[in-house]
Parts: C-alpha cells; sequence; structure tokens
C-alpha cells in the first residue's frame, strides 16, 4: 500500500455523525448513537442503528455514509488491517490482492454510499453556498477514496475520490473558516502528499492537492480540538500521525482520551502498548497490553481477523525486551500458532530466533529467523525480513 493509499485511509471514515442542517431530530439522535457503537466496535449495532437513522429521514445524507462506513469498517476488520501497523513503517502495502468482499456486503456498501453521494450532489448544486452541503459531499467522497483504495485496491480511483474530497472540504473552509471538522481531510492530505517522492508530489500538486507537513498536522490537530462530530477521527488519524513522526506522548494522551471515551474498544489498548513499544518503554508496554488482555478476555464479540495471534506477538515482543524470556517464548509460541497476518507471524518468529541465538541454541534459531524472513517477504516486511536474513549471517 502506497502512502498515498495510507492518507486516503486515514482520512476516508469522516463524520460519522455529523449533522446536516435539514435532518431531523431523530435521525440525529440516531446518527450519534452509531457513531458511539462504531467507536465501541459494535459494528453489527451501528448498523441497524444506521438503518433506523435512514428510516427516520430517508433525505438524510449523513446517515447513508454512516451506514456505508459501518459497512466498510466491517470489510476491514475482517481483513485484519485496522492498526497502525498496516499504515506505518515496514509493513506498508499489501503482498498479493486481497480478496473480494461478501457480495451482498459490497452491494450495501455501494448502495448506501450512492444514495449519500446523490442526495449531498443535489444539495451543493441547490445551495452553493452552503458549506454544510459541500462538507456532506467532501465526506462521502472521502470515504469512496478509503473504500477504493482499501477493499478495490484502486489507488487511482482512490486518488481521483480523495482530490474531489479535498476540493470539497477547501470549499467548506472558504465558505465558513470556522468549520475546523474540514480542516481535517484537507490537513491529512496536506500531511501526507509533503511526503510523497518528488514526481509524485509534482502530480498531487497539479491535480490541486496542496501540500506541507508541518501545516497538515497543524489543521488536523485544529481538527482534534473542535468540538465537531469527527473529533474522534481526527485523534485517531492523530496517533498514525504522531507514530510516524515519533512523537510518541503526543499519540499516547490521544489514546488515553479516546480509551476513556470508549472503554469497549479493546484495539484502543492494543494501540497504547504497541506505541510504548515503538518509544523503546517495554514495561509499558507489557502492563498495557496485560490489562487489555484481561479485560476483554470475555469479550465474546467477534475479532478481527489474526487479533489474536497480534496480542501475543506485541506483549512477547515486549517481554522479550525485558529479559523474561520463558514469557516472552510462551506467548510468542501462542502467536506463531494462531491464525494471523504473516507479517505478525514473521515478526514473532523472528523474537523466538533472536531469543534462541541469545540462549545459544543456534540450529533453532537459524530456523526460527528462515521462517521469519519467509513470512515477513511474503507480506511485504521487507525490513524484518532483511533483519532475520542478517542474523542468519
Amino acid at each position: 500500500m502506497s502512502r498515498l493509499t495510507c492518507l486516503i485511509v486515514v482520512a476516508g471514515a469522516i463524520g460519522f455523525a455529523a449533522r446536516p442542517a435539514l435532518a431531523n431530530r431523530e435521525s440525529d439522535a440516531l446518527r450519534a448513537r452509531g457513531a458511539t457503537e462504531i467507536y465501541s466496535m459494535d459494528r453489527d449495532q451501528a448498523v441497524a442503528t444506521y438503518r433506523q437513522a435512514i428510516a427516520a429521514d430517508p433525505e438524510d445524507a449523513a446517515a447513508y455514509r454512516g451506514l456505508a462506513s459501518a459497512l466498510w469498517l466491517s470489510m476491514s476488520y475482517r481483513r485484519g488491517s485496522m492498526t497502525v501497523d498496516d499504515y506505518i513503517g515496514r509493513v506498508n502495502r499489501n503482498a498479493v490482492p486481497p480478496s473480494p468482499p461478501a457480495a451482498d456486503l459490497a452491494a450495501a456498501f455501494r448502495d448506501a454510499l450512492d444514495k449519500a453521494l446523490d442526495l449531498a450532489r443535489r444539495r451543493t448544486a441547490a445551495r452553493p453556498r452552503d458549506a454544510d452541503a459541500h462538507y456532506q459531499l467532501g465526506a462521502a467522497l472521502g470515504l469512496r477514496a478509503s473504500y477504493a483504495a482499501t477493499i478495490e485496491a484502486r489507488t487511482l480511483g482512490a486518488f481521483r475520490a480523495a482530490r474531489e474530497a479535498y476540493d470539497e472540504h477547501e470549499k467548506v473552509l472558504e465558505i465558513d473558516p470556522r468549520r475546523k471538522d474540514a480542516a481535517f481531510i484537507v490537513g491529512t492530505y496536506r500531511y501526507i502528499v509533503s511526503a510523497l517522492s518528488t514526481p509524485a508530489r509534482w502530480v498531487a500538486y497539479v491535480a490541486g492537492m496542496g501540500g506541507g507537513k508541518d501545516r497538515g498536522l497543524k489543521m488536523v490537530e485544529e481538527s482534534a480540538a473542535y468540538p465537531g462530530d469527527n473529533q474522534t477521527d481526527a485523534r485517531f488519524a492523530l496517533v498514525l500521525m504522531y507514530n510516524r513522526e515519533k512523537r510518541y506522548d503526543e499519540a499516547l494522551s490521544q489514546l488515553a482520551i479516546v480509551r476513556q471515551q470508549y472503554p469497549r474498544n479493546r484495539l484502543v489498548w492494543l494501540e497504547a502498548g504497541s506505541t510504548n513499544l515503538r518509544a523503546g518503554r517495554p514495561a509499558d508496554a507489557e502492563r498495557m497490553l496485560s490489562e487489555g488482555m484481561a479485560k476483554f478476555a470475555l469479550d465474546e464479540r467477534p475479532r478481527m481477523f489474526g487479533e489474536h495471534a497480534l496480542w501475543f506477538y506485541k506483549r512477547g515482543a515486549a517481554r522479550a525486551a525485558l529479559g523474561r524470556t520463558a514469557e516472552a517464548e510462551q506467548d510468542l509460541g501462542k502467536a506463531v500458532s494462531m491464525e494471523g497476518r504473516k507479517w505478525v507471524q514473521g515478526r514473532a518468529y523472528f523474537e523466538l530466533g533472536n531469543l534462541a541465538l541469545k540462549a545459544g541454541r543456534t540450529a533453532e534459531g537459524r530456523q526460527e529467523l528462515q521462517k521469519a524472513a519467509a513470512l515477513c517477504d511474503a507480506d511485504n516486511d521487507g525490513a524484518t525480513a532483511d533483519q532475520a536474513r542478517r542474523l542468519l549471517k
């Protein structure tokens, strides 16, 4: 997945509960509830709630977009591609084209998004200086870009939709500079365009998408501080951006806020542990991961694909860094025995190989490192595969 695709992913699921001026109170309340359910990882409930919002107001574009967002996140969840690791550092694209989503989910997503786009376009045509109308259209286009990038693996199609979303939300800021919720998508796109290669950056400039990492990050921070309905989306985006910038304390601050707001969201505990690992704080990582694993041990809701393996790999890596070898090997052994992403299993084998070499078990360590290199190569984690090969030499 290219960096441009990463940007589209971050900025796509915006404004689950954004409030159009024409929505009725019942639809407004239902959309707010649906947003809470999404952030709490109750996706099936969110789908049902957004359908109720649509029934309450069939002309509410945000309700259709909320439904489409919940369906898209369900597809991403089933693929196991909803963590910061998927969009920074070594795991940065899919090794093979993703398998198509379930036909009924894909059809329901397209129907909901097409309706949201149609309603939003009609509003902008009727009211060209209505800031919220342009906001609704830009938000729907951002979601189209996310779907094209993550589910359909169509980078060009994603770029086109992203460019339109960027234009619409720039229009919002031109009409009403107070709408800092619109600064989220514009800022995110500016941030990531600044990180593209020079040729790709010029393509983005020609297409009308501005750059500027610092400016882009500041705009997203303003959106996260603004009491709009996409405030939580901006916080999640900052977690990713701050991790990319190695500003780990700031990422952890955002995660602490989200963890307090949505205590049923397991992945926030997982991300806090992962962020502490990147920051070189294995004790804090181990504590947070153990707390999350204990808190959600009896959580019977469906897990993200490979989620169990990911939890055990992360805690095993933290325990290995702390010198708690027996506990680390136990966690890492569970990680490689469970269904999961190949890069997760590959990194777990890398940790196991490293521990074996340190203990003088050279033959065992070499076997583990060979597995690590093969698995990481197969899931585009080339950096870990190279580390494994260096140790093999």
